[in-house]
């Protein structure tokens, strides 16, 4: 039996989808949306500070341990796959359909707050991660599982606020998130550049979520592997050739952004946020908002993603985290946001919700509106599309399943987890949910200032572990810093683990690799 029997009724659900919409959004716009930024940007400064601004002074380390990161001799996951598994799931459709509304919405300056949020983010990106591998657990199989429900019960105490949060997480990665990554590839489909129905979206999306998701973290971590670096490539590399052809507009979109930041710019912003005030007000909030759905640095996502890796020092795995928000939204988002401004005056007369249409749209009128042209174009987008939403379906359920086991207990099955995730990606591409952006906007601000307040207490291991690796990184005899818990001067004390207790955390029982 059809969900809807009717245009009316389809009709009917549209408004009904619109108000609670409406309603949401203001109230999130007039409350939650003013502490998230507060507490977001706030953590992010002192974290930095904390650090003595890591995200700048070990950027170099940062790119040296990505490319050299070795694999899972124990059990686990290598350290190049915890961060492909963070990477696919940052770098989601929010990377193009998110972002071209960002622009839409609160202007060119949006982009500005976005990189602020990423600056600060990845110091934050950093501690929550490096807490994730510090506080991780065991399974019996050898694999790793931790993230912020972990180091909240076992760092803070509390298994009550674990609890909470992990609730908040699946909610938004096993449910909203599923069904946003869903909608935005199906209403790219369905356009009508190519006009594909929207049940057989649904139908080939659950085809293929069905058999990864059964398969678990190992297959989804080899596939991110490949997948995520591979795509978010592609995309920079159409962001780039963007550039190129429109050189001349380079000036103009950084003046654009920078003016637009502080609401000096009014040039391309709808009449509803026109002037100096609704400006500014519009820029910093949508470029805060779609930043920390993008990079999701300090919402408490991408710890469950870093703690399944197996390292030698926790510092490390958070260093790589921390690169990930850069790549994310310093090259993704960015290319993003310079392939819509770099269409203008195209791009400020465009009123559609869907931000994938509009970016394809900006592509086409940057280089060329020929018939070809628009074919490329639009299979491009329509891989990427595909790929971004694919790989971030499968990112979001192994963090969701993370939480899921957390509350009920590692060795019970995730199967009605994994129905659910088939179910909201089923739903999603069928039906119209703009409101669903909504709720997962609520959601993911609950959970990051959930996260945050965690990181305020317990933000100081993440930095005595930080310590330790400078000072190895001093030692010319030590090639590879390792990490060991006990007795190690530069925690505030005993670090509450079993991983932890040996140098490396090496454990002969779930050692796998061959012997000399």
């Amino acid at each position: 039996m059809p969900i809807f029997t009717s245009k009316e009724s389809l009709s009917t659900f549209e408004k009904v989808n619109e108000t609670i919409s409406a309603v949401l959004d203001t109230i999130y716009a007039n409350s939650l949306v003013w502490l998230l930024m507060v507490t977001l940007l706030g953590v992010g400064i002192w974290l930095t500070i904390c650090t003595r601004g890591m995200q700048l002074s070990m950027f170099s380390q940062m790119l040296k341990v990505v490319t050299r990161s070795r694999s899972g001799s124990e059990g686990g996951v290598s350290s190049f796959q915890a961060f492909a598994i963070g990477l696919a799931d940052r770098v989601g459709t929010g990377s193009i359909t998110g972002v071209a509304l960002a622009v839409v919405a609160g202007g060119p300056g949006s982009v500005f707050w976005m990189w602020v949020v990423a600056l600060v983010g990845m110091a934050t990106a950093f501690i929550e991660a490096t807490l994730a591998q510090m506080f991780k657990v065991r399974n019996g199989d050898g694999t790793f599982r931790g993230g912020p429900a972990f180091y909240i019960q076992r760092g803070l105490g509390s298994r009550a606020w674990g609890i909470v949060f992990a609730v908040l997480l699946i909610f938004a990665y096993g449910f909203s998130f599923e069904m946003i990554q869903a909608n935005s590839i199906s209403q790219l489909a369905s356009s009508d550049y190519l006009g594909f129905p929207v049940w057989a979206t649904a139908l080939i999306l659950v085809l293929l979520t069905l058999p990864l998701v059964v398969g678990g973290v190992r297959k989804i971590a080899r596939l991110s592997e490949y997948l995520a670096p591979a795509m978010a490539l592609l995309y920079v590399g159409m962001g780039i050739l963007v550039i190129i052809l429109n050189y001349e507009r380079i000036p103009f979109v950084f003046r654009e952004i920078f003016l637009g930041a502080f609401g000096q710019s009014n040039t391309y912003l709808p009449p509803a946020v026109a002037g100096a005030g609704g400006a500014f007000i519009a820029a910093i909030t949508t470029g805060t908002k779609r930043g920390l759905f993008t990079n999701e640095a300090g919402m408490g996502s991408a710890p469950n993603a870093a703690a399944i890796a197996t390292v030698r020092h926790p510092a490390t795995q958070g260093m790589i985290q921390a690169l990930g928000v850069f790549v994310d939204t310093m090259l993704v988002c960015t290319s993003t946001a310079f392939i819509i401004l770099m269409s203008a005056p195209f791009w400020d007369r465009q009123s559609q919700d869907d931000g994938a249409v509009l970016t394809m749209e900006s592509i086409i009128t940057s280089l060329g509106s020929n018939n070809t042209t628009q074919n490329v174009v639009f299979v491009f987008v329509m891989l990427m599309m595909v790929c971004f939403g694919y790989s971030t379906i499968l990112g979001n359920y192994t963090y969701a399943e993370t939480n899921y086991k957390f509350i009920v207990g590692v060795e019970r099955s995730a199967l009605p987890l994994k129905l659910l995730v088939i179910a909201s990606t089923a739903i999603g591409a069928v039906l119209p949910l703009k409101s669903v952006w909504s709720i997962a906007d609520w959601a993911t601000a609950l959970m990051a200032v959930v996260n945050l307040v965690a990181l305020l207490f317990l933000g100081k291991w993440a930095v005595g572990a930080l310590r330790d690796y400078r000072a190895q990184m001093k030692n010319p005899d030590i090639p590879d810093p390792i990490f060991c818990s006990k007795d190690n001067t530069y925690l505030p004390g005993e670090l509450p683990t079993e991983v932890w207790t040996t140098p490396g955390g090496y454990d002969a029982k779930w050692d796998k690799s061959p012997k000399s």
